[in-house]
């Protein structure tokens, strides 16, 4: 693989993680254009984790702290009177919103025929529907819920819809974004939550890449390990300033314009189809 197209993937990878727009259609697609595959695959989407998460890390570094305290009172450390913190609620919120995504990254993983999933139809399909369905969240009316105002229920629910995210085109960080607006939070709010939630998610995903990756013959891996630092460098960079125009638009907008561009993108998908499936 040149060097140009894993500048491409990672780009790619580093804008397309956090929006939501799906990253995992975006990566797909640009994977299929390069005829990437297998292991190659392996080490470019382990390197991209990687790179996403220290963003998502840097950027929500106050948040990032919180949860790691709130986790230590989660197991009774640094409780003040018996009672959770805000920090802890927090830890406890993204711990109950994590099972039904495993549970179905899982299935997605060990299920026979659940490759068929990885179709352009089932990506342009979901692209275009699931960005209805955030349309449809975000203005449904003026919604302005708070991280102090979320239940244990808030949690679960949107831990359900996380567990769409395995959908190629649905958008991980999108359906949470979403379940968060129908729930009543505020836009930023739903955007911080959607992504911090997805933390754990995307932590399992990319450990297991890696240790794929660990045990994969290495006569079939032609990406060195330099070339894989790239990938998570450049990655962690754009996902880094992917994530502040986010909340930077969502400070002023609405999410219309990643509804747009998921539609666009969709339509775009269904035109390349007869392309897509000769090459």
């Amino acid at each position: 693989m040149s060097l140009f197209q894993l500048f491409i993937i990672s780009i790619v990878q580093g804008i397309s993680e956090w929006l939501p727009i799906s990253s995992s259609a975006h990566v797909l697609l640009t994977a299929h254009l390069f005829g990437i595959g297998g292991e190659d695959e392996l080490m470019v989407n382990a390197m991209a984790h990687l790179g996403t998460l220290f963003a998502l890390f840097a950027y929500f570094w106050k948040d990032t702290g919180r949860t790691i305290k709130g986790a230590f009172e989660l197991v009774g450390i640094g409780r003040i009177d018996g009672k959770l913190t805000p920090s802890g609620k927090l830890a406890l919120l993204i711990l109950v919103a994590t099972p039904p995504a495993v549970l179905a990254g899982l299935a997605y993983e060990f299920i026979p025929g659940m490759e068929a999933l990885r179709s352009v139809y089932i990506i342009a399909g979901a692209t275009i529907v699931f960005a209805l369905f955030l349309w449809w969240a975000d203005v449904k009316g003026p919604t302005h819920r708070k991280e102090e105002d979320m239940t244990l229920r808030d949690g679960v629910l949107i831990g359900l819809a996380q567990a769409l995210a395995f959908i190629p085109g649905v958008s991980r960080s999108g359906i949470t974004m979403t379940a968060a607006r129908g729930l009543g939070l505020s836009r930023t709010e739903a955007a911080r939550f959607g992504m911090l939630c997805g933390v754990p998610v995307l932590m399992m995903a990319g450990g297991y890449a890696c240790l794929k990756l660990a045990t994969a013959n290495p006569d079939e891996i032609t990406i060195p390990l330099l070339d894989g630092l790239v990938v998570a460098g450049l990655s962690f960079v754009t996902a880094f300033f992917s994530i502040w125009a986010l909340m930077a638009i969502l400070n002023k907008m609405s999410f219309l314009p990643f509804v747009i561009y998921r539609i666009i993108l969709g339509v775009a998908i269904i035109a390349m189809i007869p392309y897509l499936s000769g090459s």
